[in-house]
């Protein structure tokens, strides 16, 4: 009550905004007034006059930073380093400040630049994706508005046809003026090329470049360009898959990306909120086939595992409709439990249900009981396996594990590995050779069971939570993973951990290789780099919670520039899916009849298929805009507002093309209308809410049957009310008018899974009979409560998806700091190198003087390991057969003495490989990081996937995961330091190779000749070739093929693994390129 006074008085908070706005549009529209007077070479030199004064505000600071960053690069110190990164930190807090400042004091001048340039260039033409358009464009005051919010770095909600486009020329000219570039990033590279395209008629008009990554291969020198380009525009997976590729590089001149300063993210809520699920993976390939072969191995038992749970469901519910019919509801209760938890999506259950609502709630009571008794596993056990849709998650008992093995009790029973081992090592009985033998044997049995049970939880999982044309199609004997949101295929994207695998083979198509993370970030901790982050979208206030706690964006609600006129109706609710479907069918004839657009918003492929066929049979015309027919998207959308025409619609497909609609489609249908075109109001079909039916026969001609403008039908409603208001959005853009509303039966998974309860019991209450459509506000606040919970739960799970990718996340920029490092080179790189070196020495030391007492060290092993690990030849020890050598007193003397040998070696070293020393430290640090980060990132997956279980010993699994990703952070980089030390000791400079000699092709005597390699691609276009220096010195040569052969998470690419050489060492890294030592992986079946 309180708040509505407070808001009555003083307004929301959106408007309080804008009006402290205000004199900000006022003062931009004083000088554009100004501007109309001036010559078309003063408008131009804006961009010059600009630029200066940001110069002259900032050159100082900047000057001080560039000073900074030339004595951190000449220093061999890494304290005196650290020092100065602290100051370089302070200056450049203030370096941003002044540029914000400065760019505060020209943003009404600068926005007027754009706003006179927008004025000056209408009626001219402009070529957009090979199609002329003429521009007609110039910013409204709200699209000021927006401008300025995005400025701020706030996220602006615009509806649907407001501009969105145009709006973000004004903040991203005034911030690409620092010469550091601005970004904008959009959902789909046909939007990225046509808004540069579009867009950069302004841009080059005032003088400014623009690039689109999107046009562009990755690790080529013409998307560098496109990101040198003052405004760059691209899609949110390039950009950040750049950003990964460009900490893989091996020199500086081959990365693309110049910093993260400013980015306007448009369609913000399906960018950062919808595509945070999935993080961003550049993958390689795992050796062998193995899993693969698993995969077709046990795919025909669980198949048959499958085909006997639905047999058992069926007779439960068999069971249950003669209990009901014996009056014993409760018993029905238990076994319809069953039913729900074996296959909640069986259609005898689901109309079962639908039928008598009432049951739901006999089933609700009969689940609480037994959770509160804790005995519904024991209830399970009638079941093969049981389903949890709300959790996404699928468990075996003990019942489905004997019938997958009925004659090995323990093939699933999987070893505890450390005790195990223990045991052996224990065992006084074994040599050491039979000790090796049998640890060898526990592994093995360890990795078969593991592989085992983890291939049929994932083909269990594609059985029961993955439906073909729900969450995937099959195109082209591929399996593609459909887009929960927009409907879209997501080409090239492949779900993890195995469960495409099991995917391709439970749909028989041929299962692809499995690969192994190489690089990872998710488009949260991405986009969190950018000094500024702007957004917009048409949907954002339901998200202004997540938008703050993630990324610190406030949310601003930009006005439209005329009233919306859209007619949101009531939802209507029906028992059955049938009758829904039955309902959409007629009320689209009902509006076709009329010459009204319609547009149907489904969630699936099979449900925009039915309707389609249902369609079919009343011979309306129509277009279906699905995962499978999405290659004429743009024109299938835009065509969709002319009189009459119908479009089915997964989802939110088309979002980013304008629905215009054609001639008449605004008019008002009255009785009069329809009397003018021949039509007899009597013969149209009753409209689908019953409240609104009216005798049309007995109306005056004025009545008015229905709204003019644009129809939107929601087929159903969706987990998140966002995607619902973005259907709702594409009717009514610009003040047309138009109308929208939902229709769904309590069959519709939102309704099932999270509102079942509540809302059959209202049903119950009102009395609803079967056929009968209710339409009430308790039921519509019921499904707006059921979408909340799903909202919390998403953002729940994204929250934790980024509390684990922030582990990482810590440690990725200590590996990528120290890779820049190396790249630069200089004094630097030599300090970073021995440092390594010195701190990998220690370690070793106190491997060989355990124990209080000088004698009892092995300082002759100790001198055996310097020599064999870095050639050093520590003489003051004693020889390994004890004779010679100086005695120590105190081990910090051993590691004085040695620390001394090795800094004198070093610098040897560096004297012999002369000029080439940057190329050679630079290659030893770079092949180092990336293999021990490749290793590294293998074991976080392995530990992401088994660190749920902690919480069964009541302990929190995030914490434990920060602790042990921690403890094996520590231990990857004591290893990097130790292999980084050795390669720098034993690292010699071969001599140039002889040039190839080609036979037949004559080449003049003063042309290069360059060295070329075969190697497989990294996806998806050749790297640049490896270049080797005059001194023969190859940095790609150590690098193994596998880290070579990448592809990314949302792309397609193959590549096949490399066989296991026979002369490898059971502790040595697998050549296949796995990651895993030799005996963990191919050395299994050597």
């Amino acid at each position: 009550m309180l708040k509505s006074v407070i808001r009555a008085v003083f307004g929301t908070r959106h408007q309080r905004e804008l009006k402290r706005l205000q004199p900000l549009v006022d003062q931009i529209n004083e000088h554009v007034r100004r501007l109309e007077g001036v010559s078309e070479e003063e408008l131009k030199g804006q961009t010059a006059t600009f630029r200066e004064r940001i110069h002259e505000a900032t050159a100082e600071i900047q000057a001080e930073l560039d000073a900074l960053r030339a004595e951190k690069r000449a220093s061999e110190s890494s304290a005196e380093r650290e020092q100065i990164a602290v100051r370089m930190g302070e200056v450049e807090k203030r370096l941003k400040s002044a540029t914000e400042q400065v760019l505060d004091e020209i943003l009404p001048e600068a926005f007027a630049t754009v706003k006179e340039a927008c004025r000056r260039l209408v009626g001219t033409e402009v070529p957009v994706t090979g199609q002329p358009l003429v521009w007609d464009m110039v910013p409204y005051d709200v699209q000021l508005v927006g401008g300025i919010v995005l400025h701020q770095g706030k996220v602006a909600e615009m509806a649907t046809g407001e501009g969105k486009t145009l709006v973000a020329t004004l903040p991203l000219y005034l911030n690409a003026l620092t010469g550091r570039g601005a970004h904008l990033v959009t959902v789909n590279s046909y939007l990225a090329q046509r808004d540069s395209e579009w867009m950069g008629h302004v841009y080059r008009y005032l003088g400014l470049t623009v690039g689109c990554i999107d046009l562009h291969e990755p690790n080529t020198p013409s998307r560098r360009e496109a990101y040198a380009a003052d405004i760059t525009y691209g899609t949110n997976n390039e950009y950040g898959f750049d950003y990964l590729r460009d900490n893989m590089v091996h020199a500086l001149d081959q990365r693309v990306q110049r910093g993260h300063a400013f980015a306007i993210v448009d369609e913000v809520d399906s960018v950062l909120i919808d595509e945070a699920r999935t993080p961003l993976i550049i993958s390689g390939p795992v050796g062998g086939n193995e899993t693969n072969d698993a995969y077709g191995r046990y795919n025909p038992s669980v198949s048959d595992l499958f085909r006997r749970q639905t047999r058992i469901v069926n007779e439960l519910i068999a069971q249950a409709e003669k209990d009901i019919a014996g009056g014993d509801s409760y018993a029905a209760g238990e076994r319809l439990f069953l039913a729900r938890r074996g296959t909640p999506r069986n259609k005898r259950l689901l109309k079962m249900l639908a039928d008598d609502p009432g049951l739901v709630k006999v089933i609700g009571k009969v689940e609480r009981d037994y959770m509160q008794e804790k005995k519904v596993h024991e209830l399970e056990e009638q079941l093969l396996f049981s389903m949890d849709e709300k959790g996404h998650n699928v468990h075996l008992t003990d019942q489905g594990l004997d019938v997958l093995a009925p004659d090995d009790k323990d093939a699933f029973i999987v070893p505890d590995i450390s005790e195990e081992v223990h045991r052996v090592e224990l065992d006084a009985g074994l040599s050491v050779d039979e000790k090796r033998d049998a640890i060898a044997a526990l592994e093995r049995e360890y990795a078969e069971k593991s592989e085992k049970i983890h291939v049929i939880h994932q083909l269990l999982k594609a059985y029961t939570l993955f439906n073909k044309d729900e969450q995937y199609v099959i195109q082209n004997g591929e399996v593609m993973i459909v887009d929960e949101f927009t409907g879209r295929m997501m080409s090239g994207r492949r779900w993890s951990d195995g469960l495409h695998q099991a995917v391709e083979a439970k749909e028989g198509v041929s299962v692809k290789a499995e690969t192994q993370t190489m690089a990872t970030i998710t488009i949260q901790n991405y986009f969190r780099m950018y000094d500024k982050l702007g957004g917009m979208t048409g949907t954002a206030e339901t998200e202004e919670n997540e938008f703050h706690q993630i990324y610190g964006l406030e949310v601003m609600v930009i006005p439209t520039n005329r009233p919306i006129q859209r007619d949101d109706r009531h939802d209507l609710v029906y028992k059955t899916k049938r009758e829904k479907l039955n309902a959409i069918i007629t009320e689209i004839q009902r509006l076709h009849a009329m010459e009204l657009p319609v547009l149907v918003g489904t969630v699936s492929v099979d449900v925009s298929e039915t309707l389609s066929r249902m369609l079919k049979r009343t011979g309306i015309p129509h277009e279906v805009l699905n995962a499978k027919q999405h290659q004429r998207e743009a024109e299938i959308v835009a065509r969709a507002g002319q009189p009459g025409g119908v479009t089915i619609a997964t989802n939110m497909a088309g979002r980013g093309t304008d629905i215009k609609l054609g001639p008449g489609v605004t008019d008002a249908r009255t009785i009069g209308w329809l009397k003018a075109r021949g039509i007899d109001p009597a013969t149209l079909p009753s409209v689908a809410d019953p409240e609104a039916a009216v005798d049309l026969s007995a109306q005056a001609d004025d009545y008015l049957v229905e709204a003019g403008g644009l129809h939107i039908i929601g087929s159903e409603r969706h987990e998140s009310r966002r995607i619902d208001r973005q259907l709702r959005g594409r009717a009514g853009r610009q003040g047309d008018p138009g109308a929208s509303e939902f229709m769904m039966s309590l069959e519709d998974d939102l309704m099932r899974l999270f509102g079942s309860d509540r809302i059959a019991s209202i049903m119950d209450r009102l009395g609803a009979q079967e056929g009968e459509v209710i339409t009430h506000p308790w039921i519509t606040n019921s499904i707006s409560g059921a979408q909340k919970r799903v909202e919390m739960q998403n953002f729940d799970a994204r929250k934790r998806l980024l509390d684990y990718d922030d582990v990482m996340n810590q440690q990725r920029e200590v590996i990528y700091d120290l890779r820049t490092f190396a790249l630069e080179g200089g004094g630097e790189l030599v300090g970073e190198v021995w440092e390594m070196i010195e701190r990998s020495l220690p370690p070793i030391v106190e491997a060989y003087t355990e124990g209080p007492h000088a004698e009892e060290w092995d300082l002759g092993g100790l001198r055996q390991r310097l020599t064999l690990d870095f050639f050093l030849t520590a003489d003051r020890f004693a020889a390994p057969d004890g004779s010679g050598g100086e005695h120590f007193e105190t081990r910090a003397e051993v590691t004085e003495y040695v620390t001394e040998l090795a800094h004198d070696a070093y610098h040897r070293k560096l004297e012999q490989f002369g000029r080439a020393a940057d190329d050679v430290l630079r290659f030893i640090v770079l092949s180092t990081i990336d293999e021990k980060w490749k290793d590294h990132l293998y074991d976080l997956d392995h530990l992401k996937a088994s660190i749920g279980f902690r919480g069964w010993g009541q302990k929190d699994p995030l914490v434990e995961y920060k602790a042990e990703a921690y403890d094996m952070f520590e231990e990857m980089m004591t290893d990097l330091y130790l292999s980084a030390a050795r390669f720098a000791f034993r690292a010699q400079i071969a001599p140039p190779e002889p040039p190839p000699m080609f036979f037949g092709t004559p080449m003049r005597g003063d042309e290069p000749v360059e060295a070329h390699y075969d190697e497989e691609p990294a996806a998806p276009a050749p790297a640049p070739a490896p270049r080797r220096s005059s001194l023969g010195i190859n940095p790609y040569a150590a690098v193994p093929a596998s880290q070579r052969q990448l592809r990314t998470n949302r792309e397609e690419e193959s590549a096949a693994p490399k066989p296991a050489a026979a002369s490898v060492g059971r502790n040595d890294p697998c050549p296949c390129g796995s990651g895993k030592k030799y005996k963990n992986c191919h050395g299994r079946s050597a």
